[in-house]
């Protein structure tokens, strides 16, 4: 090897109080293991012997275990952008320990170029190869890592010989030129390739390599049940009706799918209705129902910016390594959510809401309005950006304590003017073309659970005035009652 081999320990040891560290990957695939496990290992000894060791941290979205999970046990992140799911990681941006900047994906690249966040010290990058010259194949996800790969003072490899090097041809790297000289960005079809298989790094930058050969963090979803299959069968079914009217091309559009078990379930039931053609994909995370649906000849082709498979999955995949090299592109996420592509594309774009109101706004991050969950993410990007924008949720949590669909939602990522459809294991909801008081007669008629049904029909009578018939007064009154009872069907007025 032409680059200094160094232990993770040896790594973590060049990583000061206060440094900037940005990380290769996207969701707990591609990103770095080792260092960050040594980093926290470092940070946990500093801290007891009262020195302070905290680093700044920048990734391509949600990491693993090995980064958000250890390096916040051990408080050693002192700020964090531009997503996270780490229950750790979580409790610690609640309590403050942690500065959380929630931010769209597709921005993430652009503001580290413009100067908008700190400039990162160290770029830490998995890859599966590498040459003399700084080329570099890097694993299951891209990210940010182009950008942050020549941004960055220096950078330290991990060498994941988990990850086969014949994936080199998997990605497909292109940064745009920053404004006032930025031209179109050349995608016309999901599968079109602009760019090339590797990333680019200044060889004089690289204090060393650490190699390692560690699977991926991601984790099995919950299975499919029936609440989930009725909301995917509501999708496919309302998609199939869309293209009956024709308001979507015959040939049918591309689709974005969110992350978990409800978007895994969407995919599945679009395969099962032989009346929706194959599709493409174009989206941020390729799961693994994806994957099962390609050798089905369901899906065509998936352009993404991470293989967010579970390890059997990939493993799977890399045994077919040939056949799938043909079927995906792992692209940066500036690019996967990039609203340009979006719209040219015409993106059919289908997200998980955490709770929405009845007049079609959407909360995706905080619970009860205060105590974030994960983020924004990429739901943003695409939502405002798609042909079509639906969301989905389950229309009650904790065993019908929770209503999904309140009278106002506790914060807003998404407002009506980007919903145009939501859909519940209940029905649909379509909210094109309507006033807000229709769009409350719509999601109420079609979208709420019978115990909530009637106490929203009641809530829409007491703020009939105005052309949002918002009724101040108990317009959070769902949430007072669950945090006071710790169920909201106790609403009182």
């Amino acid at each position: 090897m032409f680059y200094r081999k160094i232990t993770a320990e040896e790594a973590a040891s060049l990583i000061k109080n206060d440094d900037v560290i940005s990380l290769s990957g996207f969701t707990a695939t591609g990103c770095p293991k080792a260092i960050t496990r040594a980093l926290a290992a470092r940070a946990e000894v500093e801290h007891v012997r009262g020195n302070p060791l905290k680093v700044g941290l920048c990734t391509g979205a949600s990491t693993g275990e090995s980064v958000d999970g250890v390096l916040s046990r051990v408080n050693a992140i002192k700020f964090r952008t531009p997503y996270q799911s780490n229950v750790d990681s979580r409790k610690a941006l609640n309590d403050h320990d942690i500065h959380y900047f929630d931010l769209h994906i597709s921005e993430l690249a652009q503001y580290l170029r413009y100067g908008f966040l700190p400039k990162p010290d160290y770029a830490i990058l998995e890859v599966c190869d590498i040459t003399e010259s700084g080329k570099i194949v890097l694993t299951s996800a891209v990210g940010v890592a182009p950008t942050i790969a020549h941004l960055a003072d220096k950078i330290i490899i991990e060498f994941n010989r988990y990850h086969p090097r014949e994936l080199v041809g998997m990605h497909d790297i292109y940064e745009p030129i920053d404004p006032p000289y930025r031209k179109e960005i050349p995608i016309y079809s999901v599968s079109d390739r602009i760019g090339v298989p590797y990333v680019q790094i200044d060889p004089r930058k690289v204090m060393g390599i650490v190699e390692t050969d560690l699977p991926n963090e991601i984790c099995s979803f919950t299975p499919l049940d029936k609440l989930t299959e009725q909301i995917g069968k509501n999708t496919a079914d309302f998609l199939h009706g869309e293209i009956k009217i024709g308001r979507i091309p015959l040939s049918f559009l591309p689709i974005q799918s969110g992350v978990g078990n409800v978007a895994n379930a969407v995919l599945e039931a679009m395969a099962l209705n032989k009346e929706i053609p194959a599709f493409e994909i174009y989206t941020e995370v390729i799961q693994d129902a994806v994957i099962g649906l390609m050798k089905k000849g369901r899906v065509k082709f998936a352009s993404g910016c991470s293989l967010s498979l579970t390890t059997p999955v990939l493993n799977e995949v890399y045994a077919e390594l040939s056949f799938f090299k043909q079927k995906f592109l792992l692209r940066p996420q500036e690019i996967s959510n990039n609203p340009e592509i979006i719209r040219r594309l015409g993106l059919i774009s289908i997200n998980t809401a955490l709770e929405a109101d009845i007049f079609g706004n959407i909360n995706s991050t905080h619970i009860a309005g205060t105590r974030m969950m994960n983020g924004i993410g990429g739901s943003g990007d695409f939502c405002r950006n798609a042909y079509l924008s639906i969301f989905t949720t389950p229309s009650t949590a904790k065993g019908g304590k929770i209503s999904s669909i309140v009278p106002m939602v506790s914060h807003v990522d998404h407002s009506e003017h980007s919903v145009k459809v939501l859909i519940t294991e209940h029905g649909v909801a379509d909210l094109r073309g309507l006033s807000p008081i229709q769009r409350a007669e719509t999601i109420i008629s079609n979208c709420v659970d019978d115990q909530y049904k009637d106490v929203l029909w009641r809530y829409l009578k007491l703020g009939q005035r105005g052309h949002t018939p918002q009724n101040i007064d108990v317009a959070l009154s769902f949430h007072d009652a669950f945090n006071k009872t710790g169920d909201m069907r106790n609403v009182q007025w």
